[in-house]
């Protein structure tokens, strides 16, 4: 699966990880990951995010 990257922050979105702390669970794609999601670090938007190559 992708990992996206926070253009603002550097966070990387790895599916493998996701993210549980704010909900979304181990093996989540990116997606499948609401729209109201935010980057943890610095709360940016999911369009702030670029796939990672």
């Amino acid at each position: 699966m992708d990992k996206y990257e926070c253009t603002i922050c550097g966070y990387v979105y790895d599916p493998a990880q996701g993210d549980p702390d704010n909900g979304i669970e181990p093996g989540t794609k990116w997606e499948d990951i609401p729209d109201s999601w935010a980057c943890p670090l610095c709360s940016a938007g999911k369009d702030s995010f670029r796939k990672k190559e």
